[in-house]
């Protein structure tokens, strides 16, 4: 993937699995990020991005998550801009939608991955 079609919006490194430091984020799913980010016309703080299927959060998953598909990212924001960023995220087609707005790290979870049964979309969900 050419990151340069993302700068000055985003970075290969803010999406870089925080265990390994692969990342494998796929195209489409950054295209998507790009017209959100576009739409949004604010930075955006990416907290988790691409994750190894060794990263600690994954490792005794039965069902690895979104993230190690590359197609899912979680993004620091509250507020306001959190609807934003949900109004703006389901018009460009993301189809799953994690929020967890309570506490010290606020933030959106968004996907783009296909119905299936392991992960039933379109879905919204609070952590």
């Amino acid at each position: 993937m050419n990151w340069n079609n993302y700068s000055p919006y985003f970075s290969e490194q803010e999406f870089a699995c925080k265990h390994t430091g692969k990342c494998e984020m796929n195209k489409e799913f950054m295209d998507k990020l790009l017209e959100l980010r576009k739409s949004f016309n604010k930075p955006m703080k990416i907290s988790s991005g691409y994750r190894d299927g060794t990263h600690p959060v994954e490792i005794n998953k039965t069902v690895k998550g979104a993230h190690t598909t590359g197609n899912a990212c979680d993004i620091l924001v509250n507020g306001a801009n959190a609807l934003k960023i949900i109004e703006i995220a389901i018009s460009v087609g993301f189809t799953g939608i994690g929020v967890n707005q309570k506490g010290n790290s606020r933030f959106i979870h968004l996907d783009d991955l296909p119905n299936s049964i392991a992960f039933p979309r379109p879905t919204i969900w609070s952590y």
